[in-house]
């Protein structure tokens, strides 16, 4: 009896590679909590740098404010920098860590199939961890300086989910040109650094003149930030609608084009990873 014919089927997992997202969700969860248990298990005081961070950072800001002498409303000067660093500090984590994946998960890529976008989608899934430990750090700082919360906090999760699309739709570009070119890895903090002081953490982005505030804007990361100020404070600022519009339509070009981007490059990342 002949045994039946040995039929290769071109471009199967490119079809079904939207399902297999879905197929590999357990993997999804390993790396994700992976990660985790690798960033806080053998560190002397484990979740705490989450919050060491973005305080000694805010510790800085502050001085660097009141040198500004921006105006902060009502708001006392630290609430309204850590207000800021808060989304900061999740886009940047997010953006380091999905530029990394696949490079540090190069053992995986290169000796088994499956859905390489799990990679860097688990890495910003991990920063989420990070940033609900400096939020019940706010919500402690803000109770210390009795700041009450504004009733605009129901919209807070819009802007999260905003920040985390800024940070995958990057981070898939950076991620695929790193894999290629492995001097990114070198010029990635050097922008980090150089965001957090275009951004409005130690001002309000009132301060910029009306005239360049749409070009301003075009750093998503304003329009987040604005957002979140308004979001957690109710702290009224005049842009808030342009930048977060500008920001919206970013993010949701980064996101459509990374992805572009990423399979585009995808089928070569075992080869020269």
């Amino acid at each position: 009896m002949n045994a039946p014919p040995l039929v290769i089927e071109a471009g199967r997992t490119e079809r079904h590679y939207w399902r297999d997202l879905w197929r590999y969700r357990e993997l999804f969860a390993f790396l994700a909590w992976r990660d985790i248990l690798v960033r806080y298990k053998q560190t002397a005081i484990g979740v705490a740098w989450a919050i060491l961070q973005p305080f000694l950072t805010m510790i800085v800001f502050t001085i660097f404010g009141t040198w500004l002498h921006a105006d902060t409303g009502h708001v006392p000067r630290p609430v309204f920098v850590f207000t800021a660093l808060l989304p900061w500090q999740f886009f940047s984590s997010a953006l380091t860590g999905a530029s990394n994946s696949l490079v540090n998960n190069s053992h995986l890529i290169s000796k088994v199939y499956f859905p390489r976008l799990i990679v860097p989608l688990s890495a910003v899934v991990t920063s989420l961890m990070d940033f609900f430990v400096s939020a019940i750090f706010l919500g402690l700082l803000m109770i210390f300086y009795h700041v009450p919360t504004s009733a605009n906090l129901l919209v807070l999760p819009a802007f999260i989910l905003l920040t985390f699309g800024a940070a995958l739709g990057a981070g898939l570009w950076l991620t695929a040109l790193n894999v290629k070119y492995r001097d990114f890895r070198f010029v990635l903090p050097f922008i980090v650094q150089l965001g957090l002081y275009v951004s409005p953490v130690a001002f309000t982005s009132d301060l910029v003149p009306h005239r360049f505030r749409a070009l301003y804007a075009l750093n998503p990361m304003v329009g987040i930030i604005d957002g979140f100020r308004w979001s957690i404070l109710g702290q009224p600022i005049g842009s808030l609608g342009t930048s977060i519009a500008i920001a919206i339509a970013i993010v949701a070009v980064l996101i459509v084009s990374g992805i572009w981007f990423f399979r585009r490059t995808e089928r070569t990342f075992a080869d020269i990873i």
